[in-house]
């Protein structure tokens, strides 16, 4: 079945928007953007093309605002750890975007507790996104959509735990897949607590709980970028 985008924003529009946001000339700083008929802060062409694909899949209100506070965070973590480490083999600019639609697939699960009413299990939300991304042809952000849950998932993990998910490598491989992996563990989406970044000790405790391989994963995770 396939995705329709909301309200009425077709993939056609949305791949034209692409191409205008990649080639226009840069606007003045102090010239306010307008996107989708609705004015918004001052934004790079990262943030206009993410909100172009999340406004495809989410109508305004809390999930959409939930959504873009935690990935805005989790992108900044990402590009804060790219500066601390001077890594010149993963470009700013494609982490910006990966980290800005990692989570686009949560409005397909059910989570009410962050306003999601779908139908999916949470757990779920990598693959859903994964799907809505590569609808759209944004290939290299599916892949990181889909392999960033926990420090990331084995076939193991999955047979063995009995998770509703396909029982398939779920691990992040590249680098930039493995950068986003690692700056979403420091958000929640915890109402209120968005923007709260988690100590350390208190992730790995998390990532303890789900056997001693997702711990060992997160802190080859940590050596690399933290």
């Amino acid at each position: 079945m396939p995705i329709r985008c909301y309200p009425s924003f077709s993939h056609a529009s949305l791949l034209l928007a692409i191409i205008a946001i990649i080639f226009a000339k840069p606007d003045p700083p102090n010239k306010p953007k307008i996107l989708l008929n609705k004015a918004i802060a001052p934004m790079n062409r990262n943030e206009q093309l993410a909100r172009r694909v999340i406004d495809c899949f989410y109508p305004e209100g809390e999930l959409h605002d939930l959504l873009w506070t935690h990935s805005r965070a989790v992108a900044d973590k990402a590009l804060s750890c790219l500066k601390k480490r001077n890594m010149a083999d993963i470009a700013p600019d494609t982490a910006e975007l990966a980290a800005l639609l990692h989570d686009i697939g949560i409005i397909r699960t059910g989570a009410p507790s962050i306003h999601c009413h779908g139908t999916l299990p949470y757990l779920a939300h990598g693959l859903a996104g994964a799907a809505m991304l590569r609808s759209l042809g944004l290939y290299l952000c599916a892949d990181v959509c889909e392999r960033h849950t926990g420090s990331g998932l084995t076939a193991r993990e999955i047979r063995d735990q009995n998770l509703p998910l396909p029982a398939r490598d779920l691990t992040p491989r590249t680098a930039v897949e493995r950068l986003v992996c690692y700056a979403d563990k420091f958000f929640s989406k915890t109402p209120g607590r968005l923007a709260e970044e988690k100590p350390l000790e208190k992730i790995r405790a998390q990532m303890a709980r789900f056997g001693t391989d997702s711990l060992a994963r997160f802190d080859a995770l940590h050596r690399e970028f933290g």
